[in-house]
């Protein structure tokens, strides 16, 4: 039993401390992208600049493949990686973030960004937008697999016997019935003039149930299986998945949904 109790521990922590990178980086490594001129690689304006807002150790490489397909459309692109990897309270990482859109509408002259945020980064750009002033500064909003309403899996470590998340607040703070999620989903969901669109998928290991990635009040919630049910993708594959792709491209130009189910 102990044996058994032992994986099962294992294997949940490490499941939900590692969903945005295959990559390894220690909690208090420094991000890679703390000033938005360093993280463009193109001058093309089109439309409004895209900040990818990563998840929790999601460190900003492993983003580079959405963010290669964003320029390839024409887009001016900025990586954002969560402060402390995304460990702390989701607020103080909403806050520095708040700092962040400033320094990219100011580097480009836009007064308003899109917003493609992976996991966490989905409940950091909701406390910005809600709280922080941000529904003036957003132009859409795109979240890819975010526990809008919580998961099961941050609740689960309570259950194998390593209390609530292990100390990690952000993980406290996504399980279902936290008092932050509390505060983040009451009243209007889609607040200000924001474009909201979600998007996620039934294989996601991380966001259970999958419903939970969900928002209300008008915003548009895309299943990928719904137009695509063959199309099998994970947490992390959101990010790097063509079909899931073809959704965030739509979405940003303003078009109806149509997953792309052959997408590479």
């Amino acid at each position: 039993m102990l044996l058994r109790k032992i994986v099962l521990t294992a294997t949940v922590v490490a499941a939900l401390l590692v969903p945005a990178t295959a990559a390894t980086a220690a909690p208090d490594r420094p991000a890679t992208t703390t000033t938005a001129a360093a993280t463009t690689t193109t001058t093309a304006a089109a439309g409004n600049p895209v900040i990818v807002v990563g998840g929790l150790i999601g460190v900003s490489i492993a983003y580079e493949p959405i963010a290669a397909r964003l320029r390839a459309d024409g887009h001016r692109v900025f990586v954002y990686q969560l402060p402390g990897l995304g460990f702390g309270d989701i607020r103080d990482s909403a806050r520095a973030f708040s700092g962040f859109v400033d320094q990219v509408r100011s580097a480009t002259g836009a007064s308003r960004v899109d917003l493609v945020a992976h996991s966490e980064g989905g409940l950091v750009s909701r406390w910005y937008v809600k709280f922080l002033g941000g529904a003036d500064a957003v132009g859409r909003y795109v979240s890819l697999g975010s526990p809008q309403q919580g998961t099961y899996v941050a609740n689960i470590l309570r259950v194998v016997g390593l209390g609530s998340c292990a100390g990690v607040v952000a993980c406290q703070q996504m399980s279902i019935g936290s008092a932050f999620l509390a505060d983040l989903n009451a009243g209007d969901d889609t607040p200000g003039a924001v474009r909201w669109t979600t998007v996620r998928t039934w294989q996601d290991e991380l966001v259970r149930p999958v419903d939970n990635a969900t928002l209300a009040d008008g915003a548009t919630n895309v299943l990928i299986q719904a137009a695509c049910p063959l199309r099998a993708v994970g947490h992390l594959g959101l990010v790097l998945d063509g079909t899931a792709y073809s959704i965030v491209r739509q979405a940003l130009r303003g078009e109806a949904i149509r997953p792309h189910c052959l997408a590479l």
